[in-house]
């Protein structure tokens, strides 16, 4: 009597696809975007005068509450360059070219360092999305005469390129890059790290608890990591032209406030990003979780 031979089907898992993390990172924008033009408010004062709640009452009382979503096409758009571009390399470089082996996951630096090159390159594509993003989110706070009244992304990156040149389109490349390089350390890959740690106790599984745990802690060490280039990032991006002869320059501007003008805005930042990573963690997780796709593993 012949013998039936059992095949075990392979482990599996679920991953992302390329473009998850492009929107997911858009739809959490749309919910914090009102908290991130705070901060940039905040940013480009030179002297402290205004906490959060005050500026926002200033902007609402003066330019009505569609003035908080000013810049929001900018907002989005910077996330379809400058997220979908590290999301897309970091997913698909450790789901498709570094090999899957569920008793040995990948250490952290390794992480770090794919998160590292990840950011660069999506903090450097980013960049024009996210100069027009700071230039119509602070647009209210300028005199009526000197407002560049961009009436979304695109008419502010053709208007950028017609009248400034197309270098002015990469004002503060290096400053973003530098700063996309910690904060896709500090947000991917710590929250990959964090998620990893969690998942390892046996007690929390892959579900809604720990990706809200896991985004949390993430956001706040991406925030302590990236505030003091978030603050010249966003000067320098704001600044007319010649104002600033160097980085050196920026830097000797922004200390004149002392230790804490590095961390101006600290506080609507980590209100900001905390969400940020968390709605975009969210979003991202149930696009893998309900969308993915699966690749084996080695177990």
């Amino acid at each position: 009597m012949a013998t039936q031979t059992t095949v075990e089907k392979p482990a599996t898992k679920l991953v992302s696809k390329w473009y998850f993390g492009g929107l997911a990172s858009a739809g959490a924008a749309c919910i914090t975007h009102p908290i991130d033009l705070t901060k940039v408010h905040l940013q480009t004062q030179q002297e402290v005068k205004m906490r959060g709640y005050q500026m926002v009452i200033k902007i609402v009382k003066n330019e009505g509450v569609m003035a908080m979503y000013n810049g929001l096409s900018a907002s989005i758009g910077r996330q379809m360059t400058y997220s979908l571009v590290r999301f897309a390399i970091y997913e698909t470089v450790k789901n498709s070219v570094l090999p899957q082996d569920a008793n040995r996951p990948m250490p952290f630096y390794q992480k770090a360092l794919l998160a590292g090159f990840a950011g660069a390159c999506g903090g450097f594509v980013g960049t024009p999305c996210d100069m027009i993003n700071v230039r119509m989110q602070n647009d209210v706070k300028l005199p009526l005469d000197k407002r560049r009244n961009y009436k979304h992304v695109f008419d502010g990156l053709w208007k950028t390129y017609k009248f400034e040149g197309r270098v002015s389109l990469f004002n503060g490349a290096s400053m973003a890059t530098s700063r996309a390089v910690l904060m896709t350390i500090g947000q991917i890959g710590l929250y990959d790290q964090f998620k990893q740690m969690l998942l390892q106790t046996g007690i929390f599984k892959d579900n809604l608890v720990t990706h809200f745990s896991s985004s949390l802690m993430a956001g706040f060490c991406a925030t302590v990591l990236t505030q003091p280039f978030d603050v010249m990032k966003t000067r320098l991006m704001n600044a007319k032209p010649g104002e600033f002869k160097s980085f050196a320059a920026l830097v000797v501007y922004t200390a004149k406030l002392g230790p804490s003008g590095f961390y101006k805005g600290f506080i609507p930042a980590f209100v900001r990003l905390a969400p940020q990573t968390i709605f975009t963690f969210i979003f991202f997780e149930q696009l893998r979780l309900n969308f993915g796709r699966e690749i084996a593993v080695k177990t």
